[in-house]
């Protein structure tokens, strides 16, 4: 299935056995982000009911049809997402709006928006990418509709001033009353009523570019209150009181994180005292007790944490709900049993959710043979999803790592988890997630010992494959060229560990951190990996830029195979007033605390564009960036250079871990402290205003 790029207005027929669709929104500036939200109308363009608003605080319709399934962090950035089942829509639904908001500043802060729809199987359908945006708040991306018994599906981009509370109220819904707005439409000069013009059917009736006149709700009554008996009184009763009315409607006010502590020990009498496992390593083996230790620890953990639960089934797809897991169930095919390591359930009203589980430990991998046979158990069964899960992180998010038969998935869904994800979604929801029980996240706190200890057999990316031997020397060597299928594979390890830079960094700081990519390179993997094998070839480097948010510059990392050196720098722009020297006062204030082997390049206008002096040097005589320059100080390169492994696995002295700790020092070392700079606040007049003295006071 090859994915359609729409314009404006344009619309696409979806195809006839798409039964499931996934919408993701994305954006560029991830300072702040998008809540994606849905309305499902009838063929008035209004919702039914209140229920058929589906966003962050009701997060499915009542029928179960469309769910929203929360932000995801991945390597290109984050992403919103929402899950509709087109066979399960009512039919008295005639479209389903698909929509995000905002809290903080506007859509036009956020940079390029887009639209993306893909099938059960990941595979793109469409996608829909505009920059119009500009004050909005609130923004309908576009509509899945009904067109003489097909799913249709038009690009809208169209924007409200009034937020999310102001979109639903036009489309019917009933907000509270905190939340009331004007629900004004700022989009008048190309209103949705364009969409026709392109629209095959002219008859469609569009989302009209005027918004719905908004009715005032009613005021709920409130019932009567029951008081037991009490002695008359002889006196006149007084006047009641009306007690205000209760509110109704729905709230679109976002809830506030919590976060409970964690359990201190104070007593021990040395510190090689340890506190006991809740899940020992005691005796585990390896091979299959390996597995089924880890996946009954991973399990028990989703079922007495429901936030951590609900990380993880969102990334295979499962709706917000009550979760219940079961190890090693039976099921049979044929004259065989096939027995998954766990069966995942989770319902929500009528919506019953099923994922069978297959897991993978230290070095094992998953084969085709076996995952074809969950996908017939789980088709047989009407299960949602097989899920699988390795140490193996493929290079981009939502790729497999073993290929299956397509029309296995017609029915059934195919998702990989890597026990990095895991990793990194337990670090994410006990220190950002919001738990605040105490005992929640202290057995949250024991799986992460448990699952970081290398008995697990449980690991983040830490091999970058068998050809990395060979591949390493051939660029010693000078012989290696951009044909050499093993490059291919050291290539998509590379990008598989820029990947899970930016995932140690999303859980650490609790912001998405982006990898940033080539439009094309995030959604081909092929052009991706060619990238990658001709810089190796060419240059004998592997590189890769981060994007973590509120941060002064973008952080590079440059791995030099050739020299044995990984070198990490970032670009921070200039202060816009004051001369050279104070410039370079500005930065020098900004990293006291920097390593004295840091080199501050300074980038000038002029002839002779750029200085380059060691730290040390700088912060004892700071001139010395400035001297016989002339032209404007525009920016500073800020760069450290450490050694580089180059062993294919185990601790710092590999490839890996030298890049991941290069890294994360050289974040807080250097970036972590910097600030962009922000130009002073002007200052009132000095002139002295003259004092009007009132003829009567004289």
């Amino acid at each position: 299935m090859h994915d359609q790029y729409l314009i404006k207005g344009q619309n696409i027929t979806l195809p006839d056995e798409i039964e499931q669709v996934d919408v993701l929104i994305t954006w560029e500036d991830s300072t702040f982000g998008i809540d994606a939200s849905a309305l499902l109308l009838g063929v008035d363009k209004k919702v039914g009911s209140d229920e058929d608003f589906v966003f962050y605080n009701q997060q499915e319709s009542t029928d179960g049809s469309v769910r929203y399934l929360g932000r995801r962090e991945t390597e290109s950035g984050p992403h919103e997402r929402l899950l509709v089942h087109l066979s399960a829509v009512p039919a008295e639904v005639d479209a389903i709006v698909l929509a995000g908001s905002v809290d903080t500043g506007s859509f036009g802060d956020l940079g390029k928006l887009s639209l993306h729809l893909m099938d059960a199987s990941g595979s793109p359908i469409a996608e829909y990418v505009t920059a119009d945006a500009s004050t909005e708040t609130a923004f309908v991306f576009g509509e899945i509709y009904r067109r003489n018994g097909l799913w249709k599906l038009r690009a809208i981009g169209q924007g409200w001033s009034s937020g999310l509370a102001g979109l639903a109220e036009d489309f019917g819904v009933d907000v509270g009353e905190d939340n009331a707005t004007d629900g004004t439409d700022i989009d008048t000069d190309e209103s949705i009523t364009a969409a026709i013009e392109i629209d095959d059917d002219p008859t469609a009736p569009p989302i009209p570019a005027v918004p719905p006149v908004v009715f005032e709700a009613t005021t709920a009554e409130e019932p009567a209150v029951h008081e037991p008996a009490t002695p008359p009184v002889p006196a006149t009763p007084a006047t009641p009181v009306p007690k205000p009315a209760r509110p109704r409607g729905v709230r679109t006010t976002k809830p506030v994180p919590k976060k409970a502590p964690l359990p201190e020990f104070k007593l021990a009498e040395a510190d090689t005292w340890q506190p006991a496992r809740l899940f020992s390593v005691i005796g585990v083996g390896s091979g299959e007790e390996q597995e089924r230790r880890t996946t009954s620890a991973l399990v028990s953990t989703m079922q007495a944490v429901p936030l951590f639960a609900r990380a993880i089934t969102s990334r295979a797809g499962a709706p917000a709900g009550s979760f219940e897991g079961y190890v090693e169930v039976p099921y049979t095919k044929g004259e065989s049993r096939v027995i998954p390591d766990a069966v995942w359930k989770v319902s929500r009203g009528s919506r019953l959710w099923t994922g069978l589980l297959e897991v993978k430990t230290g070095a094992g991998k998953h084969s085709r043979e076996q995952l074809e046979n969950y996908l017939d158990i789980a088709k047989k069964n009407k299960y949602d999803v097989v899920i699988s899960l390795s140490n193996d992180l493929p290079a981009g998010a939502g790729e497999l790592p073993v290929e299956v038969d397509k029309r296995k998935l017609a029915k059934v869904a195919l998702r990989h988890l890597s026990w990095a994800e895991v990793i990194h979604e337990a670090r994410m929801v006990l220190s950002h997630g919001g738990i605040d029980n105490p005992l929640q996240a202290w057995i949250l706190h024991e799986f992460l010992r448990y699952i970081e200890h290398p008995k697990s057999g449980a690991s983040e990316f830490v091999d970058m494959g068998r050809h990395w031997v060979a591949i390493r020397d051939a660029i010693s060597a000078g012989t290696l060229r951009s044909g050499d299928p093993k490059a291919a594979s050291i290539a998509d390890s590379w990008i598989a560990l820029a990947r899970n830079l930016a995932l140690r960094f999303t859980a650490e700081l609790g912001v998405s951190v982006k990898h940033v990519l080539p439009r094309r390179a995030v959604n081909d993997a092929g052009y991706r990996t060619e990238l990658t094998v001709e810089e190796l070839a060419n240059d004998g480097t592997f590189s890769a830029v981060l994007r973590i948010p509120d941060a002064a510059g973008e952080l590079k990392v440059i791995a030099d195979m050739r020299t044995n050196k990984v070198t990490c720098s970032t670009v921070v722009k200039a202060p816009d007033e004051g001369g050279a020297g104070k410039r370079v006062t500005w930065v020098l204030r900004q990293l006291k605390n920097a390593p004295a082997d840091l080199l501050i390049e300074a980038t000038f206008t002029g002839p002779t564009s750029s200085t380059c002096e060691p730290h040390a040097d700088v912060r004892t005589t700071p001139r010395i960036l400035t001297d016989s320059q002339s032209g404007q100080l525009n920016s500073f390169s800020l760069m450290q250079t450490f050694t580089l492994g180059g062993k294919r696995a185990g601790t710092a002295a590999s490839f890996i871990g030298s890049v991941t700790q290069s890294a994360e020092s050289f974040y807080a070392e250097v970036i972590q402290p910097l600030r962009e700079w922000v130009p002073a606040a002007p200052k009132g007049s000095d002139l002295q205003r003259e004092e009007h003295i009132d003829d009567e006071e004289l």
